[in-house]
């Protein structure tokens, strides 16, 4: 996109995502956001205004677009994401226990990140696995039924 901000490599694949929305370069707006993320570890300012101008919109367009997703990150994230449920049926099955020990063990508070850059913590609305909570997701894979003491095996498979 613009010089600094993706390397030349991903100007191929701006382009392409581009061509792909022929009637609406806005379209694209999401597919690059994703694709900033993956090239910088998340979304800076300079890749949204980049973006906006790309897909003809204003860069607020982009910020909003960027702010209501929470699987993008609009500072630097860690390597690694633990999300823990904190909907209902979680929290009535011990979601508050597994908040405080990854805590506690990460010594983070949520929306935060470890000091050597290896795990955010965060907190999602839902996790959609109600009848197995408390539930955490690691990345991209869901522990069921966790208790404090099963995180120590989480966070060792990160390390």
């Amino acid at each position: 996109m613009g010089k600094g901000v993706f390397s030349d490599e991903v100007m191929a694949k701006v382009a392409e995502i581009v061509r792909r929305y022929p009637h609406s370069a806005r379209s694209a707006m999401l597919p690059l956001l994703w694709l900033a993320q993956r090239e910088q570890g998340y979304v800076s300012m300079e890749a949204m205004e980049e973006i906006a101008r790309i897909v003809g919109v204003a860069p607020v367009e982009v910020y909003d677009t960027a702010s209501f997703y929470h699987m993008l990150h609009l500072e630097p994230a860690g390597k690694h994401e633990i999300h823990v449920c904190t909907n209902l049926a979680c929290m009535l099955r011990g979601g508050m226990q597994v908040v405080e020990a990854l805590e506690q063990r990460l010594g983070v508070k949520v929306g935060e990140t470890t000091a050597d850059g290896l795990v955010t913590l965060k907190q999602a609305e839902c996790l959609a696995c109600c009848d197995k909570a408390p539930v955490v997701q690691v990345d991209e894979e869901f522990v069921t039924d966790v208790t404090p003491e099963q995180l120590d095996r989480v966070l060792e498979r990160l390390r």
